[in-house]
């Protein structure tokens, strides 16, 4: 197995990271063009890490364990396969159940400070959020585990850094979202 020898390791690290890199140069870059709305609402900028935390977390969760299942040989296909649908649900309820915690310590923390957001708007942005890692996070997760899996490489080294920092994208992505959706502000991205 190439898996574990140090050329091997490189070879399929490397290029990853160099992916995950740049990733995360364009969470900067879209960060920035939220700059005005974020110190207009700084409970948005409390709220924002925990829910990147939370999309990259659970997917990085879900794909360490259909790498095992890979690594056990539980690997079948994508569709009825226990370990990928099981893995999907506690997923999504470890997200949901996170982020409404999440959003109640946030509201608190916001009347604390005084900033005067309400538990309506906190709530939704994290329901936003969480739907958009729901549907892009957690599907490129169990595509990307089969795939890399199927071509001969390591789940583990491959899928675990691409999805925590597609969990950082899609969750800056669906603040943005959300605060278009809710009219709090005006994106010029170009």
């Amino acid at each position: 197995m190439t898996y574990y020898t140090i050329r091997g390791l490189v070879r399929n690290g490397l290029p990853i990271l160099f992916v995950t890199c740049f990733m995360a140069i364009f969470v900067g870059l879209l960060l920035g063009y939220q700059e005005d709305i974020l110190i207009e609402y700084p409970t948005l900028l409390i709220l924002m890490p925990v829910l990147l935390k939370i999309g990259g977390d659970t997917g990085s969760m879900m794909a360490s364990r259909l790498s095992s299942a890979f690594h056990l040989g539980l690997s079948s296909r994508i569709r009825k396969n226990p370990v990928v649908k099981n893995s999907v649900i506690a997923a999504i309820i470890v997200a949901v159940v996170s982020a409404t915690f999440v959003s109640f310590v946030v509201y608190v923390i916001n009347i604390f400070l005084g900033y005067g957001t309400s538990l309506f708007l906190i709530l939704s942005v994290s329901g936003i959020v969480v739907f958009f890692d729901i549907v892009i996070v957690y599907t490129t997760t169990v595509g990307l585990s089969f795939l890399s899996h199927k071509v001969g490489m390591d789940p583990d080294d491959t899928v675990i850094p691409v999805v925590a920092s597609l969990g950082d994208l899609v969750g800056v992505i669906g603040m943005m979202v959300f605060i278009i959706i809710f009219g709090l502000y005006t994106l010029n991205i170009f």
